[in-house]
């Protein structure tokens, strides 16, 4: 195939802080997938980006050469409307487990195609599979017929939705452009807009446990994923949320499935549950079908969310009833005094369940499925001396040290002066869309 473009033009263009042509998109991502442009050279224009950002215009080409490049799903042959939920990753964020089967409780249909995960954050497909039986792998026919059928399904997604994106993903993390929005952001909506789904929420985290640090740039994010889904005709819409402190009361694959289930049984923890109703509420708006948050909430309690849990676990041969996989040791954490708990690091948990066993540095290393960290106070609850403060749950016992190196500094005790503990902060820190 004769090149249309040369590929050190296409950096000088963006090196020189010039927009790149539409033209120099599609070349580039298409000629980049298929080896003709070098890793150095995706490298040098990744890096040029990252330096000189993109324009709206010039984020959307490479968002559709992205897509472009593999296959893309269809589910108008439904009966019912789609509405997917991406989550930027968070310590602790079971959320998709219990969201899913809530929003398909209502008739909406809930195509989740999702991931593992790398580093401290954790990833749903991880989670599940310490459901014995539960399988991650679907084939297209597999996932219409349990869409139609149960109306929700969790499981990977395939190894044709945007292979440019796959490829860029790993070279931006050995390179250190990780950082730039623009690419974050056609690197997620790629993926969600070559899903098909019809509407779309996005949960950006922000704070010490998430990739994003800072509320402005959550938000520049937040508004130019939301733009990318727009401009592409998918509903969407998104919540930027606080990762400062865990989510619920767990970090590690089968303690965040049964605290999930906790959550699907009417009961778990007030910020979960908050956070999985929010999100239900919206991606049912998105998809054409309002509802009441009391009615959201009602699902989780009358029993309609589990039985859909229930099935979307069956269907994928999964046993509901299986008991969880527990760690052969643990280890606590306790107060050194009494006091008021002041603040709980979420990166630092984060690290820690990785530490114990939870996560993997690389993608190919296997995951503990009963190694964590299981939180017993959150900010402003009261601690006594000698109260455990965290539970490490792990079936390595040399990896305790390491897990506690990481949370050493990371909690604070307020003295306790009489007055009433002081209230978490908003766990919804902003809406775009």
């Amino acid at each position: 195939m004769s090149e249309q473009y040369d590929a050190v033009d296409v950096i000088r263009t963006k090196r020189d802080g010039l927009p790149l042509e539409p033209g120099q998109i599609d070349w580039v991502l298409d000629a980049y997938t298929r080896g003709v442009v070098a890793e150095e050279q995706m490298s040098a224009l990744a890096m040029a980006i990252l330096l000189n950002g993109m324009s709206r215009p010039e984020v959307a080409r490479w968002t559709g050469a992205m897509i472009a490049s593999g296959e893309r799903m269809d589910f108008s042959g439904l009966s019912r409307p789609t509405s997917d939920k991406h989550s930027t990753g968070g310590v602790g964020d079971k959320i998709t487990l219990p969201l899913a089967p809530l929003v398909a409780s209502f008739g909406v249909a809930v195509p989740q195609l999702s991931g593992r995960g790398l580093g401290h954050t954790g990833g749903t497909l991880d989670k599940l599979e310490s459901i014995p039986g539960w399988r991650a792998s679907l084939s297209n026919d597999e996932l219409m017929a349990q869409l139609e059928d149960v109306g929700a399904v969790i499981c990977a997604a395939g190894a044709g939705l945007a292979p440019a994106d796959k490829k860029l993903y790993a070279l931006r993390d050995v390179t250190g452009t990780v950082e730039s929005v623009p690419l974050i952001a056609s690197s997620i909506m790629s993926k969600k807009i070559a899903e098909g789904t019809g509407a779309l929420v996005l949960d950006v985290k922000v704070g010490s446990g998430a990739f994003m640090k800072d509320l402005a740039m959550a938000r520049e994010l937040a508004r130019t994923m939301v733009d990318l889904g727009t401009d592409a005709g998918v509903r969407t819409v998104a919540l930027l949320t606080d990762m400062a402190t865990p989510l619920g009361r767990t970090a590690g694959n089968a303690l965040e499935v049964r605290e999930s289930v906790e959550v699907l049984a009417g009961g778990g923890p007030a910020d979960v549950v908050d956070l999985t109703v929010a999100l239900a509420v919206e991606m049912l708006d998105a998809a054409g079908r309002p509802t009441p948050e009391a009615d959201v909430r009602a699902a989780l309690g009358d029993g309609r969310a589990m039985d859909t849990w229930r099935r979307m676990i069956a269907a994928q041969g999964g046993d509901p009833d299986a008991p969880l996989p527990v760690a052969t040791h643990q280890r606590d954490v306790v107060a050194d005094r009494s006091g008021v708990l002041g603040t709980l690091d979420a990166y630092a948990v984060g690290v820690a369940a990785w530490r114990l066993g939870a996560g993997r540095s690389r993608r190919e290393d296997p995951v503990q499925a009963g190694a964590g960290v299981e939180l017993h106070a959150k900010p402003g609850d009261l601690l006594d001396a000698g109260q455990p403060l965290l539970t490490l749950h792990t079936d390595i016992p040399e990896r305790f040290d390491r897990a506690l190196a990481a949370l050493d500094g990371r909690w604070s005790l307020l003295d306790d002066d009489g007055a009433a503990p002081g209230a978490a902060g908003p766990l919804v820190l902003d809406r775009v869309g």
